[in-house]
């Protein structure tokens, strides 16, 4: 006889329904998975190979095909343990992975390339100050060229700002009478005596010393110079000054000087 329960009345025969099984993560990898990680190790394995064989800061002995090796087991393993990973946890891993190749992309790309962002800054003063010479080293000024392709170089005469036209075909460094004026050249009292050829025919000019003329760190006291008769676009930085300096060039469209 079946127990009628403590009300008298017979035990239901359902019973709750059980909770529906979840899914759970498949423990064997698809064999998807697997052709992608073959595809992957054989990847790294080639490009190994290409490294020792074409590269030329490739390893060339045994002690670098040692790290190597270390290299490509760890990346093999790291790739090795995306097998069982969901596709989220997959997705993460090969993104924090993209991550850091980049940054040692970005660092390894800076270390071959450290001289020439040694330099980045000082183009950088170059191209914001153009005509200002800047310093690169001991007894060494850099200038820019200008928009127009020539080289103009910011100096002082006698303490005032003269930008002056690096000009190798003058023989004598020329003030324009607007920038000897500025000076405080009393340009109505020359004597203009010297004759020189120009693009415009004859021109005429006046001798004056300097009593300091200052490039940069270069100063030279004492400085001969010509004063132009006739109006010009801007004074000229001739081979008088040039012929002081240890020596000058163009190299990559700037103007290097140096003196002793």
């Amino acid at each position: 006889m079946s127990n009628p329960g403590p009300w008298g009345a017979p035990p239901s025969a359902e019973s709750d329904p059980a909770p529906a099984p979840t899914s759970a993560r498949s423990s064997k990898p698809s064999w998807r998975r697997w052709l992608a990680w073959l595809l992957l190790a054989g990847v790294i394995i080639a490009g190994l190979a290409l490294l020792g064989r074409w590269a030329p800061w490739g390893p060339r002995d045994s002690y670098d095909w040692t790290y190597v090796l270390m290299w490509g087991v760890g990346i093999v393993m790291f790739t090795g343990a995306l097998l069982r990973a969901t596709r989220r946890e997959a997705l993460r891993g090969v993104g924090f992975a993209a991550l850091w190749l980049v940054i040692a992309a970005v660092l390894g790309m800076g270390y071959l390339y450290r001289a020439e962002l040694a330099e980045a800054p000082r183009r950088l003063l170059m191209a914001l100050n153009v005509g200002a010479p800047v310093t690169t080293g001991e007894h060494e000024l850099r200038v820019a060229k200008d928009a127009g392709g020539a080289f103009v170089i910011i100096g002082q005469v006698n303490g005032v700002r003269v930008p002056f036209l690096v000009d190798t075909g003058a023989s004598h460094t020329v003030l324009s009478p607007a920038d000897a004026q500025r000076i405080g050249i009393p340009v109505e009292t020359l004597a203009y005596d010297q004759t020189a050829e120009t693009a415009n025919g004859l021109g005429y000019g006046a001798q004056w010393t300097a009593d300091r003329l200052t490039i940069g760190p270069i100063v030279r006291q004492d400085f001969a110079m010509d004063v132009n008769k006739a109006p010009m676009s801007g004074s000229l930085l001739g081979m008088s000054f040039l012929d002081t300096l240890e020596s000058y060039e163009v190299r990559d469209g700037v103007l290097i000087l140096r003196w002793r």
